[in-house]
């Protein structure tokens, strides 16, 4: 099938990045943090320096884990109608932002800190939406003690969206532990979770090539319990990665390939996604920059090498605004390149609804976000290319200078061939317009008052309930 997608690297490239990414790994290596984790990385073949914690890992150990790891998987929803099987055969899958601290308030309009109401209306808003696919976490649980608060957000977005969850704080390997009892409460147990995973992890290692002690525990637990593992690198361009885009992509390529040894070595089989959200460092302000001309680019270059290793793969960002205030606010030229970010042939991304460099959230942007990539992706819709859509029959039955609109062959394919653009436009009147959010806002209540979300069983929620108090009373006595 025929789908529109970039491709930035050519074969020789490609093999450059391969082979100076098994040097890295063998030369220079990567820091983990956890005498446990080097433990078993050396048992299983890599060269361990316990006082330095630095593990060299060979290229053989590196294709090996390459080799067990799942080539496809499927995301579970609660409802299997939002199941997604990865690799995508057209268009990406989209969620929202991951793990704001800030949300614009629907009602008075101002900035405030985020709480767990605010990541239920965050959840239950995607639920409804169309152009979401899955949902992150979406926002902080500021209200809740820090040691906890990835698990409330976890717990959280369970019960407000029958589609797959993606979890983005991991405190530590117990707080792992706790996220794997959560969804399994929600999935029917443990085997049933191991078997249908309902929820997701990002695991950021530290650019450059650094694992810390507690997150690199955590992602242990989650492989050996069968929670899919997406092994999200931040290698900015300048700050944490080579200014080079060639030495990005190393950077961040690298960094992708230890984490599927940790989680092979963990597990054998072990669900694990190629992961990037790496852009370069904005010089004038030295803060990440997503509206880059870079960025999509380095999502192509990723896409590309998860391509070659046939594993699936989650780089580039959907996101339309990264000011503090809801709305459009880019020239075509930077929206170009957001939009460039969904054909570099990734099956997943981020960002619907994010402010700020995903620092904040709005539903308004939520909406804002969900329409224009229903229309976006459009774009993505794949076509198959055959001696029978070549239709060169047709063409002699038409014959010179007549025309093809009362042929039944145009009758009988056109729907699946022309691309039809969303006709539903009392959805968005607005659209690129400055009334855009306040139509945008009406949605948002719109919705959030009408759509309901299938419920958990209530003996489910009140078992939740009870493990995070206890687990919270238990964090406590050990602070």
């Amino acid at each position: 099938m025929a789908v529109a997608r970039i491709r930035f690297l050519d074969s020789d490239e490609e093999d450059l990045i391969d082979q100076q990414s098994m040097e890295c790994l063998e030369t220079i290596g990567v820091k983990v943090k956890s005498a446990r984790v080097l433990e078993m990385l050396g048992d299983a073949g890599a060269d361990i320096d316990m006082k330095t914690q630095v593990a060299r890992l060979p290229e053989s150990m590196v294709k090996e884990a390459l080799a067990h790891a799942p080539k496809e998987m499927i995301l579970h929803g609660r409802d299997a109608k939002h199941d997604m099987r990865i690799p995508v055969s057209s268009w990406p899958y989209v969620g929202t932002s991951g793990l704001a601290t800030y949300i614009i308030d629907i009602n008075s309009g101002e900035k405030r800190d985020s709480t767990v109401s605010d990541i239920a209306d965050c959840v239950k808003l995607a639920d409804a939406l169309s152009g979401v696919d899955y949902v992150q976490t979406s926002l902080t649980a500021t209200e809740v003690p820090q040691q906890t608060h990835g698990l409330h957000e976890l717990w959280t977005a369970l019960q407000n969206t029958t589609k797959h969850v993606q979890g983005i704080e991991i405190f530590d390997a117990e707080d792992a532990r706790m996220q794997v009892e959560i969804g399994a409460l929600v999935a029917g147990g443990k085997k049933e979770l191991d078997k249908e995973p309902r929820f997701t992890v990002i695991h950021c290692s530290i650019a450059p090539l650094m694992f810390e002690h507690d997150a690199v525990e955590a992602m242990v637990e989650f492989a050996k319990a069968g929670v899919p593992i997406t092994t999200m690198t931040m290698s900015l361009s300048g700050g944490t990665a080579p200014v080079t885009l060639a030495g990005t992509l190393v950077n961040a390529n690298s960094e992708n390939l230890a984490s599927f040894v940790i989680g092979q070595t963990a597990r054998k089989g072990a669900r694990t996604i190629y992961c990037s959200s790496s852009t370069p460092v904005n010089m004038t302000t030295g803060m990440i920059h997503y509206q880059s001309a870079n960025q999509p680019l380095i999502a192509a270059g990723l896409a590309q090498m998860a391509r070659r290793y046939g594993i699936p793969c989650m780089v580039g960002d959907w996101g339309l605004n990264d000011t503090d205030v809801p709305g459009f606010p880019h020239t075509f030229s930077e929206t170009m390149g957001i939009s460039l970010s969904t054909m570099s042939g990734t099956d997943m991304m981020g960002g619907v609804g994010s402010l700020d460099n995903a620092k904040g959230m709005a539903l308004e942007q939520e909406v804002i976000d969900s329409y224009v990539w229903e229309n976006v992706r459009m774009q993505m819709t794949p076509f198959e290319i055959s001696n029978t859509t070549a239709a060169l029959d047709v063409i002699k039955e038409v014959g010179h200078g007549n025309t093809f609109l009362t042929n039944i062959h145009t009758a009988r394919n056109f729907k699946k061939e022309v691309i039809q653009r969303s006709s539903d436009r009392a959805r968005f009147e607005a659209t690129m317009s400055k009334a855009m959010v306040a139509e945008a806002k009406e949605i948002a209540v719109r919705l959030l008052k009408e759509h309901e979300v299938t419920p958990v069983e209530n003996s489910i929620v009140r078992e939740g309930a009870d493990l995070l108090r206890s687990y919270e009373k238990k964090r406590a006595k050990a602070a």
